[in-house]
C-alpha cells in the first residue's frame, strides 16, 4: 500500500491571499499590462468549433464497439471536453463577451457545457467567484479538499482512487463546505443539458452520449491535463500556494498553466497571460513552477510529504464556523 502522508492537518497562514497584493504592485510598475485586459473575441470561435466537433465525432462514434468507444474517449474526445471545462473557466470571468454583456457570457458558458455531458457551467461560476476572492478560505473556498478526504486518501493507492474521483469530489464538495441556493440560470442549465443529451441519444443512440460523459469524467480524474488540478495551489515548497506551469499543454487548455499570472489579473483572457509575464518578469521569473503536470502526479502519488491536506488554509470572517 505504500506509506502514508505525514501531514496531519493543512498549513494553516494567518496572512490575507497575496494576489491582490501582488497585483497592485505589478501595475504600479507596469500600468501597460491593463491593456491585456477586456474581452478575447476569437474565444467564442474557439468554443463553438470544439463543440461541433464533438457532435461530430457523436456521429462517428455511434457504431464503435465499446472498447474503441472508451478508448477514444479518453484519448480524445475526453481532452476536448476537459479542454471545454477550462474555456468555460475563462467564461466565468466574462472575457467572452466583456463585463457589460455577463447574460451573454452565462449564456455562452451553457452552450460550450453541452459536449461536457453534465450540467455545471453556471454552478462553477457562482463558487469560482469564492477561489479568486476568498483563497484557500476554510467554508468558503471549495477548491480546497476536505478533512474526510484528506485523512481517507493518505497513501499512494487510496491518492491513486482519489485522483480517479476527482470528478465526483469537485460535484459533491460544495455542497458539504459551503451550499448556496439553486438558481434560474442553475436550472437554466441543467434543462438545455439534459435536452441535448436527448437528442443525442435520440439521433445516433446511447453510445455517443457514453462517449461524451466517460470522456469528461476519465480525463477530469488520472489523465496527464488533469494534473493542472493538483499544480495549480497544492503546496509543493512550503508557504507557496499558487505555481505556474509554461510547458506545450498550455495550447490545448487556454493557457490556465499561467496560474499565477491568472490568479494576479483574472480578468485577462487566458490566450494574453503569456504576455503577461512577458511585461513583467521580475514578478515571474524567478517564482517556484512546474515543467510537467505528469511528474506533478507522479510525485503527489508518491511523496510522503504531498496529500490533500497539503494545501494553504486560512479564515476569513464570512466563513461559516463549525
Amino acid at each position: 500500500m505504500g506509506n502514508t502522508v505525514t501531514r496531519d492537518d493543512f498549513e494553516w497562514v494567518y496572512t490575507e491571499q497575496p494576489h491582490c497584493s501582488r497585483r497592485k504592485q505589478i501595475l504600479a510598475k507596469h500600468p501597460e499590462i491593463k491593456s491585456l485586459m477586456g474581452p478575447d473575441p476569437q474565444l467564442k470561435w474557439v468554443v463553438t468549433a470544439m463543440v461541433l466537433t464533438q457532435v461530430l465525432c457523436c456521429f462517428l462514434v455511434r457504431d464503435l464497439s465499446w472498447k474503441w468507444l472508451i478508448f477514444w474517449a479518453y484519448m480524445f474526445g475526453g481532452c476536448i471536453n476537459h479542454s471545454l471545462t477550462l474555456a468555460i473557466h475563462d467564461i466565468s470571468h466574462n472575457v467572452a463577451f466583456g463585463n457589460k454583456d455577463a447574460m451573454c457570457n452565462r449564456l455562452f458558458g451553457i452552450f460550450a457545457n453541452l459536449p461536457i455531458g453534465v450540467p455545471y457551467s453556471i454552478s462553477f461560476k457562482k463558487y469560482h467567484v469564492d477561489h479568486h476572492r476568498y483563497l484557500g478560505g476554510h467554508g468558503l473556498d471549495v477548491d480546497v479538499p476536505t478533512h474526510l478526504e484528506a485523512r481517507l486518501f493518505s497513501s499512494p493507492v487510496r491518492k491513486i482512487l482519489w485522483l480517479f474521483l476527482q470528478p465526483l469530489f469537485y460535484a459533491l464538495r460544495p455542497l458539504v463546505v459551503n451550499p448556496k441556493p439553486v438558481g434560474r440560470l442553475e436550472l437554466l442549465n441543467l434543462m438545455v443539458q439534459l435536452a441535448f443529451n436527448a437528442f443525442i441519444v435520440y439521433l445516433w443512440g446511447l453510445k455517443p452520449l457514453v462517449y461524451l460523459i466517460a470522456g469528461s469524467l476519465l480525463c477530469m480524474g488520472l489523465h496527464p491535463i488533469s494534473g493542472h488540478f493538483i499544480a495549480e495551489h497544492y503546496m509543493y515548497l512550503s508557504g507557496i500556494e499558487t505555481y505556474s506551469y509554461y510547458g506545450p499543454l498550455n495550447y490545448i487548455t487556454f493557457n490556465v498553466g499561467y496560474h499565477m499570472e491568472h490568479h494576479d489579473f483574472p480578468s485577462i483572457p487566458g490566450s494574453r497571460l503569456p504576455q503577461v509575464k512577458q511585461m513583467a518578469p521580475e514578478f515571474y521569473d524567478d517564482l517556484p513552477q512546474h515543467d510537467s503536470w505528469t511528474r506533478v502526479l507522479w510525485d503527489f502519488v508518491f511523496c510522503d510529504s504531498l496529500g490533500p491536506y497539503s494545501r494553504i488554509k486560512r479564515t476569513f470572517p464570512l466563513a461559516k464556523q463549525d
